[in-house]
């Protein structure tokens, strides 16, 4: 199910992922994310309604290890049970960018995906798209043309 950002859907991602989201001011939310088997952890921050240049938008923010990673503009989420995992996206003009953090604390990014990859057969695609193209299939789903951006917005 497709979620907007509010901080009672954010107890939903905490859910998903096995942490409790602590809030860092009014509307940051973080978990943390520990995998002791493969000694690997992240902290998922969660920035609602972040406002630049007299508009709004919803930042992700992934630190782990090494890497930080920033999904800008994210209208909506994906929180599944199933797969213990949460897909953070954003489309426009016809591209798609995911954020994928699992709970055993790893973490996939997939940006300036075109809809055509997602639409289509992912079986008849190069291997290399082809992991793309399931991981973000979700995205695709009936009743997500309202979580799209305006042209003029932030990029």
């Amino acid at each position: 199910m497709v979620h907007d950002f509010t901080k009672e859907n954010i107890d939903a991602i905490g859910k998903v992922l096995g942490s409790a989201p602590k809030p860092l001011g009014n509307d940051v939310f973080r978990l943390e994310l520990t995998n002791e088997e493969e000694q690997r952890k992240l902290a998922l921050e969660i920035h609602l309604g972040l406002e630049v240049e007299g508009k709004q938008m919803n930042l992700v923010s992934v630190y782990s290890g090494n890497t930080f990673l920033q999904l800008h503009n994210c209208t909506a989420f994906i929180a599944s049970d199933m797969l213990k995992q949460v897909t953070f996206f954003g489309k426009q003009n016809g591209l798609t960018s995911g954020l994928i953090v699992e709970e055993t604390a790893g973490c996939s990014l997939y940006a300036n995906v075109k809809d055509a990859v997602l639409a289509g057969d992912f079986t008849q695609l190069p291997e290399d798209l082809m992991m793309c193209g399931v991981a973000l299939s979700l995205t695709e789903s009936e009743g997500l043309d309202d979580f799209t951006f305006d042209d003029d917005e932030l990029s």
